[in-house]
């Protein structure tokens, strides 16, 4: 039988639906505009005519960055920080919640430990110390200045093993009884059902290592290590510089510091764009089923 709902459910149900599609098109709305000015000519984007679609279509301004060494090299440096950061990020992460998540009798000093680490999320050394620690250990203009102090994210580590405690005991028992151990249960049992938490902090370490600038500046002496969102930093808080020492005159009619930086912008966020609608689906059910218990 279906149930029919009363006017006041559906009115709410209205109003709530109109609200949240309301914010995402205002989420949505800049980065169009972004897209729009990157995709429009100089003097148009220049005299504010470019709103919401491009005036006097152009892929110019596209062009000119794909020949810039500046953003390829940046972009390179990100792929390789995204790639390491993930893949250090993930198997640490799974590493450590696995241990974590077993009762005090499991693992003598659990608690202790656990609070180690909840103990990290509340307090810090630093911007100096942390700077201090990279300098005396020589990374330092290195990939791994950038990768190595977010290796081990404490708030993914507690989305894990809140997961891993909800996981049946009886598929454990079994498999020890089979005499399996436990790295066979880790990676055999546990991580293929973790799939919804797993894709969540997935997405979660992509973001955060392809998003992530300050720390580029801060331990990039040189401008030519820089990741992309670092570099981007400085072409947009940089004033008319984009374009200098361009020699090609046609290029630099065709193309302003302005659509050069909104394409640069954007060529910034589409991966992001791109991987977000494949995990999607696991978030709201990973954030869920990995909460905090009692």
């Amino acid at each position: 039988m279906v149930e029919h709902q009363s006017l006041p459910r559906k009115l709410f149900v209205l109003i709530n639906y109109t609200l949240l599609v309301g914010l995402a098109i205002l989420c949505i709305l800049p980065l169009v505009n972004v897209f729009a000015i990157s995709l429009s000519s100089s003097s148009a984007a220049a005299a504010g005519y470019v709103k919401l679609w491009p005036v006097e279509f152009t892929w110019k301004a596209y062009e000119f960055i794909v020949q810039k060494p500046e953003f390829l090299r940046s972009l390179g440096v990100t792929l390789q920080r995204v790639l390491l950061g993930v893949t250090l990020n993930m198997v640490l992460v799974i590493l450590v919640a696995y241990p974590l998540s077993k009762e005090a009798s499991a693992l003598k000093g659990r608690t202790f430990y656990a609070w180690i680490f909840v103990f990290t999320m509340l307090f810090n050394g630093g911007l100096i110390p942390l700077y201090m620690t990279i300098k005396a250990l020589g990374l330092l203009d290195t990939i791994w200045a950038l990768v190595l102090h977010h290796a081990l994210p404490v708030f993914n580590i507690l989305i894990l093993l809140n997961f891993f405690r909800g996981l049946p005991k009886e598929m454990e028992e079994a498999a020890f009884m089979d005499g399996a151990g436990h790295w066979t249960v880790l990676w055999r049992i546990f991580v293929p059902l973790s799939t919804p938490s797993l894709a969540t902090l997935l997405l979660f370490s992509i973001v955060g290592q392809w998003n992530a600038w300050f720390d580029g500046i801060i331990f990039m002496n040189s401008p030519n290590n820089y990741p992309l969102q670092s570099y981007l930093y400085t072409v947009v808080t940089a004033v008319d510089t984009l374009l200098a020492g361009s020699v090609d005159m046609e290029m630099l009619a065709e193309v302003s510091d302005r659509t050069a930086k909104s394409a640069q912008l954007f060529l910034g966020a589409l991966p992001i764009l791109l991987v977000y609608p494949f995990i999607q689906r696991f978030f709201m059910k990973g954030i869920v089923l990995g909460s905090v218990k009692e």
